[in-house]
């Protein structure tokens, strides 16, 4: 798995459905909506970048849930940025939903199980209200286990919906993920049915995006978070090579796949890829180790505070752990500073090698986004404990008004990451440059207008997006367009060196006699 691919995968918060979570659902039935709001803001905050909701309960009006909880999450702005996911088996439920909702909504789910027509009618009233779609793969026969028979009803599904021209960039399939290890012999392919039918359904079917209840995979191991956990990072390094879009799962509890206990990273790549068939017996075996491990992991997790400072930064940023991030970084400056160091050396030095470790593991597939949003604002954390003492700093050596250079800095439009861009502008401020820091989700518009007006001396664009990469390129296009002959600095998850010099770098001629114009 490549940065691009990971970066592309979305995840689906699924705290905030009823039958996901059991503390949801009690605070839904004693009518405590203030404080399911902040289980969706929870989720959020934890890297969902959609939210699942889901009032599916026998002892709850479903239509009056989910239309007060869908009206109080849109007076959220921390809630409201994300797309949310109107989640039941109940259309009446789905389309109060759809009638309480901003922007673009995904309907979970249509589907065939009752035949052709009704399936088509749903998908219409889905284009009518603008929302996309989660597809099952479920038709008159039942929902599809094998590789061929999710393949056979997607395609078929496909075909008809876009016969009535549904957009297929708004199709979802859900090829089922289903509970591997159950003991059953016909189970133990549903993964590698999943993630080949997955690769397959992306090549027959032009467009369209996969998601899947990531829960339902360990559904064997209940009460065994440890191992929980364990598959279904595992699976997704697996699936989202061959396609898969987004799953449904808890944003905070996927672990760093190079961190996993090795064996048990063994046994359960075994069971998930169906490699021989004690696999499921090996992993049931194993799996006793690490009941009720919690407590232990606890105890064990502690011992990394006895580590040198660098070290301990490294595995906080890696683990997103921010308890300690502002002591350890204190630690790190009174160390520098004893030895006539500068606070942003510490910025420069460990700090940056320990989020070069999370580009790493992030780049190679091993952390996924809401992983390297945690880390993200550890980083945040530690830089904010650091700015006192830079800006003393300044006024010590009487450098606060001296400028090498003004930069005009952007999150291109479309995206809203910029933790990356605000640690990039501290250290550019530190080593004397001015910044003028616009933001996130500018257009391109004001990143020149802004540029021309200030006689910037460089533009500085972040992204973490795959989207952003296009943003980029209109972005030096109509620099180009404007005249402008002035470098560009390019920065985020998705971008590269090769993006940069084949898409970016030929719509930009920069400086003159600069050939080294993007950077």
């Amino acid at each position: 798995m490549n940065a691009q691919s990971s970066a592309r995968f979305v995840n689906v918060g699924e705290r905030t459905n009823v039958t996901g979570s059991a503390a949801f659902k009690k605070l839904i039935l004693a009518g405590d909506y203030a404080k399911a709001v902040e289980v969706a803001r929870q989720q959020v905050e934890n890297g969902a970048q959609v939210i699942d909701v889901n009032m599916d309960e026998g002892l709850l009006d479903a239509v009056h849930a989910m239309t007060t909880f869908l009206k109080l999450i849109a007076a959220e702005p921390d809630i409201a940025r994300v797309p949310v996911m109107i989640d039941s088996s109940k259309w009446e439920v789905i389309e109060a939903g759809l009638k309480c909702v901003s922007g673009k909504p995904i309907v979970n789910s249509i589907s065939m199980k009752e035949g052709e027509e009704p399936f088509l009618a749903q998908a219409r009233k889905c284009m009518d209200y603008g929302a996309a779609v989660v597809v099952m793969a479920f038709d008159e026969q039942g929902q599809a286990d094998s590789k061929d028979r999710k393949v056979e009803i997607c395609e078929r599904a496909y075909k008809l919906l876009t016969g009535i021209g549904f957009p297929p960039e708004d199709i979802i399939f859900d090829p089922n993920i289903f509970a591997v290890a159950t003991g059953i012999e016909e189970h133990n392919n549903y993964g590698v049915d999943f993630i080949e039918a997955v690769r397959e359904i992306r090549a027959r079917c032009p467009h369209v995006h996969f998601s899947g209840g990531l829960s339902n995979l360990s559904f064997s191991f209940r009460g065994n978070e440890p191992v929980r956990r364990a598959m279904h990072s595992i699976f997704l390094y697996h699936a989202i090579p061959a396609g898969l879009d987004m799953a449904i799962v808890n944003a905070g509890q996927l672990d760093v796949y190079d961190t996993i206990d090795p064996a048990l990273r063994q046994a359960c790549e075994d069971v998930i890829l169906n490699r021989d068939p004690g696999a499921t017996e090996r992993l049931i075996t194993l799996a006793e180790s690490f009941k009720g491990t919690d407590a232990k992991a606890e105890k064990e997790a502690e011992e990394w505070r006895g580590w040198d400072v660098t070290r301990r930064i490294e595995h906080a940023l890696v683990k997103g752990i921010d308890a300690y991030i502002v002591d350890d970084t204190e630690e790190a400056r009174a160390a520098i500073f004893a030895e006539g160091g500068r606070p942003i050396q510490v910025i420069e030095g460990p700090l940056m090698d320990g989020m070069n470790t999370v580009g790493d593991l992030f780049g190679s597939g091993k952390m996924f986004l809401p992983q390297v949003v945690k880390s993200a604002r550890v980083m945040k954390k530690a830089v904010a404990h650091l700015i006192p003492f830079i800006e003393a700093e300044k006024v010590l050596l009487g450098t606060e008004s001296q400028s090498k250079g003004r930069i005009v800095m952007a999150t291109v439009k479309g995206d809203v990451h910029d933790i990356g861009k605000n640690i990039v502008g501290v250290v550019l401020q530190c080593n004397g440059y001015e910044v003028i820091d616009l933001g996130v989700m500018v257009p391109w518009s004001k990143i020149i207008e802004t540029a021309i007006t200030e006689k910037a001396d460089m533009i500085g664009l972040s992204g973490l997006i795959t989207p952003s990469l296009d943003e980029m390129v209109t972005v030096a296009e109509e620099m180009e367009r404007a005249g402008l002959s002035i470098p560009l600095l390019i920065g985020g998850a998705t971008t590269s060196k090769l993006h940069t010099a084949l898409k970016i770098d030929p719509a930009y001629t920069g400086p003159p006699g600069r050939p080294g114009h993007l950077f």
